[in-house]
């Protein structure tokens, strides 16, 4: 018997997993969205038209009901949405800070809750998302919730207080470096590569470089030292204090 789906929240996070699921071509009964704001309703049901667009309490009547939303806002809608939440739903959330006890505290001690830490790269399925579950989830419906959501890539579990630890390293680990690749494709093209040149040498390098950094047996300071000529190397403490002050310092924001 298929599973209907909820999303309380319709944003970007939404929409990856969507995708994902699409790309898998995974089957619903049906997958019902709310978001106060209409035009993020609109634009997803544009991407996704087999989806449908309702009210909160609705969406959250649903077998599996993923909450989708900033931390600051979690638990006033969970107190909006309580009354449709029924002791057999499955509640995800996908919001760092807010953790199951809260959670369960707002819906009545239900016992399915689920943390989630959603990474963009789900989006092709090639996420790496970590998971972990209420201390009472029985093992049939745990066993569903990783199926399903491994259709998003590499799904693992882990204890909920690392959940906030991996936000920082996993999920917004990309944010770190896309915008360097962007300028280094450009910067390539300056210098003579044509743009798919350009690209794909970024690509196949770094792929490689992350390989012998973590799986070659030297340690960090021997695959570092393969290297003589460092263009940016004058610059490396500065973006190191940038790294621990702004890493740490966000960490400090979202933990429990």
């Amino acid at each position: 018997m298929k599973q209907s789906i909820g999303f309380i929240g319709g944003g970007r996070v939404t929409r990856i997993l969507l995708h994902a699921f699409k790309n898998k071509n995974a089957q619903f009964s049906k997958i019902i969205v709310t978001d106060t704001n209409p035009d993020v309703s609109g634009n997803l049901k544009k991407s996704f038209p087999d989806i449908k667009i309702d009210n909160a309490s609705v969406a959250a009547s649903q077998d599996i009901v993923f909450i989708s939303l900033h931390p600051p806002v979690v638990m006033d809608t969970l107190e909006l949405i309580k009354g449709s939440i029924n002791s057999k739903t499955i509640v995800i959330s996908l919001a760092p800070k807010i953790t199951i006890a809260k959670i369960s505290s707002r819906l009545n001690q239900s016992k399915d809750i689920v943390r989630l830490i959603p990474n963009a790269t789900s989006y092709i399925n090639e996420g790496y998302n970590p998971i972990c579950f209420s201390a009472d989830f029985a093992a049939r419906e745990k066993q569903q919730v990783l199926d399903l959501l491994g259709l998003m890539g590499n799904t693992f579990e882990v204890p909920e207080e690392k959940l906030e630890s991996y936000a920082i390293m996993s999920a917004m680990l990309p944010t770190y470096f896309w915008f360097q690749w962007k300028e280094l494709a450009v910067i390539g093209q300056k210098i003579g590569l044509s743009e798919k040149e350009s690209k794909d040498s970024i690509n196949n390098t770094l792929i490689a470089s992350l390989n012998l950094m973590y799986k070659s047996g030297l340690t960090a300071g021997d695959v570092m030292d393969l290297i003589p000529v460092k263009p940016i190397g004058e610059h490396e403490s500065q973006i190191t204090e940038i790294y621990e002050t702004k890493l740490i310092g966000l960490f400090e924001k979202i933990k429990p």
